[in-house]
């Protein structure tokens, strides 16, 4: 796990010196050493410059430094995340008469990118994100993981007077520390997206002009920076498959899995709430692993969220080494500003994976396991459940139109939206209007469900130039995308499949990689696996899915030993206290912002209905989560922070 960044550009001081400033930015993604390599000019004195950050893990000596120059080839790269199947690569490279340097997975990825081409893009197995030189053709490829684990972002400039065409970076911060964006701009699809979602749904990004790689996609630059080819090389199939899984196969494929996450040449530790996932991922790791499993919990002081007793008691039922680690509201707040600054992108998520691996580190552990990615591949959500129902409910009033359902729904509704507040209740109950009168579009559906605000209030809580920058909450290619991939799926298969996308690869996952990497720990997700999805999704609907929420298959494969009784307790999530602290030790820095418009208008919302949505939460309007007035907290500081402006 590391940070990358890259130049195609003129091969000048102002370039090497932009680079740089790329690289400082992340120095907190790689602390243990730092190498940049320059390829040779063409003609123009155009090149690429390639610049890395290292965290080690695996082979921790001076051959495993990157940009890695390959002796045979001469293909260069830098590369962050890990190749969990670079053993079996790496023999069957030597089985073609190639031997390496290096222990590590580096140089198995970079032989066979130079042998094999492109081909070998879909070999890889793990999490990473790379840029690969070929300095025969001159030519330079970007590529990112099957599920999108580790994010790449990508600016090409669109002046043709300019002196680089091609910058790239592990994050997006750093494309801003380059100062070749010039004065950034926020993205009317990133604000309208982020109010919408709470985040920014790719592959736009924050800024005007940066995208984010897809998951599962390459492509290729020339020696000037222009895009050469494009492809996916890998994609969920927009037809879940002919059931041909049994369970002792998906036993022995997560139990393989498990062996490959942990290989490691420095200490490695497991985030266990006490949930389902985290604990069969911790019980997997102490089947498997040859050394002592060390498990962390966040504990807090407010018992409605401390699920600190049930994670002690499932460690001790596992036996690993336990550690508790206390977050009290004192130190929250006082520690608010650093973890808010170690997110890349505007998010109301994250924090507490911030706390927990800043624990991790500080225990001396550099790699750390967790649970992320079971609720997506065997139905945990609620999502899978009403969202169906709901649907049903309809297609049997198919005889009314479908006005008229809404005026029902909107009746049921009508004493939710009878108030003397400001703003409406903003809940999943009073979308109930807005969900039905989408129910033939199950991606339109999913998103009305998860919106934050009801439509209305969304057009309120945007500047006029801004709504309507998405629909449904999607820039069109994510919408695209989806659909494609939930054809002729099964309701429950395609909610998978928009979970798996949107909740787990657009929220979770570039959240714990940019909360964790700011304390220099690399996270390791063995549930997000193109090869383990591949194979569950193999499965029948109803082995791998019901009873909806039970997650019964996983429970059985990882939960082996343990006695069912600990997890028989309703699904709490990992969260924190926010609400109570909102009111309290975060009360006065959130009402200086709220309430100020010139904090607001510049970051694409309109300072009237901001200061109304925060004074119907304080005076505890009903539906008015903390979600919500966060949500729209984080975005303003993330703006200011990052100086980036509608």
């Amino acid at each position: 796990m590391c940070g990358i960044s890259g130049i195609i550009g003129r091969l000048d001081e102002n370039n090497r010196a932009a680079l740089a400033r790329m690289s400082k930015a992340m120095i907190h993604r790689g602390p243990d050493g730092h190498g940049s390599w320059t390829s040779t000019p063409d003609a123009r004195g155009w090149g690429v410059m390639l610049d890395h950050r290292r965290l080690s893990i695996l082979d921790l000596s001076s051959a495993g430094a990157q940009p890695m120059v390959d002796d045979t080839t001469g293909h260069v790269i830098s590369f962050n995340g890990e190749i969990y199947n670079y053993v079996a690569l790496r023999k069957s490279l030597e089985s073609e008469g190639q031997s390496f340097r290096s222990s590590g997975d580096t140089a198995v990825m970079l032989r066979a990118l130079g042998l094999h081409g492109l081909e070998a893009v879909g070999l890889l197995r793990g999490m990473f994100a790379f840029a690969s030189w070929d300095p025969q053709q001159r030519r330079l490829l970007l590529a990112r993981d099957q599920l999108g684990i580790k994010p790449l972002y990508i600016a090409q400039s669109s002046n043709p007077n300019t002196t680089w065409s091609l910058i790239f970076a592990s994050e997006l911060r750093a494309l801003l520390a380059s100062g070749l964006l010039g004065t950034p701009r926020l993205d009317p699809q990133a604000v309208a997206s982020s109010v919408w979602n709470g985040f920014v749904v790719g592959p736009c990004t924050a800024v005007q002009g940066v995208e984010l790689l897809a998951p599962g996609h390459y492509a290729e630059f020339d020696g000037a920076g222009r895009k050469i080819s494009e492809q996916d090389f890998w994609r969920i199939p927009g037809e879940s498959p002919k059931p041909t899984m049994d369970e002792a196969t998906l036993a022995s494929i997560l139990e393989e899995g498990m062996k490959l996450h942990l290989a490691s040449d420095v200490p490695l530790a497991v985030f266990l709430s006490g949930g389902i996932d985290s604990s069969a991922m911790a019980n997997l790791a102490q089947l498997t692993a040859d050394a002592p499993v060390h498990t962390f919990t966040l504990a807090f002081e407010d018992q409605q969220f401390n699920e600190a007793p049930f994670a002690k008691q499932t460690a001790a039922a596992i036996g690993t080494q336990h550690h508790e680690v206390m977050l009290s509201e004192q130190r929250f707040v006082d520690s608010l500003d650093d973890a808010l600054d170690s997110l890349d992108q505007p998010t109301f998520d994250g924090l507490n994976a911030y706390f927990i691996s800043r624990a991790i580190r500080e225990a001396g552990f550099t790699v750390a396991l967790s649970g992320t990615g079971g609720d997506e591949l065997f139905g945990g959500y609620p999502t899978y459940r009403d969202l169906p129902i709901l649907q049903q409910w309809c297609h049997r009033g198919r005889a009314f139109p479908r006005k008229w359902q809404a005026k029902a729904a909107a009746l049921l509704t009508w004493p939710l939206r009878q108030s003397s507040h400001p703003v409406p209740p903003q809940t999943r109950w009073a979308k109930l209007p807005d969900m039905v009168d989408r129910s033939e579009d199950l991606l339109a559906l999913y998103q009305m469900a998860y919106a934050l605000f009801l439509p209305g209030f969304q057009d309120e809580l945007l500047a006029p130039d801004f709504a309507g920058a998405v629909v449904d909450g999607l820039p069109d290619a994510m919408r695209r995308r989806l659909m494609a991939e939930t054809a002729g799926r099964t309701a429950v298969s395609a909610i998978s499949v928009m979970e798996q996308r949107l909740f787990l690869g657009e929220r979770l996952l570039r959240d714990n990689d940019a909360a964790s990497m700011a304390s220099s720990l690399e996270q390791r997700v063995p549930l997000v696996d193109h090869v383990l999805f591949e194979s569950v999704d193999a499965l029948s609907d109803r082995a791998r899915y019901q009873p909806l929420g039970r997650k019964n298959m996983l429970r059985r494969i990882g939960l082996r030993g343990l006695d069912p009784a600990l997890f028989e307790r309703p699904k709490t999530g990992f969260v924190m206290p926010f609400d109570r602290w909102i009111r309290r030790g975060l009360k006065d820095a959130m009402d200086r912002t709220m309430r100020d418009p010139q904090a607001i208008a510049p970051t694409g919302l309109n300072p009237a209905a901001v200061e109304r949505l925060w004074r119907a939460f304080l005076d505890g309007a009903p539906g008015m989560y903390w979600s919500r007035v966060w949500s729209i907290y984080a975005f303003v500081r993330w703006c200011h922070r990052n100086g980036v402006y509608a």
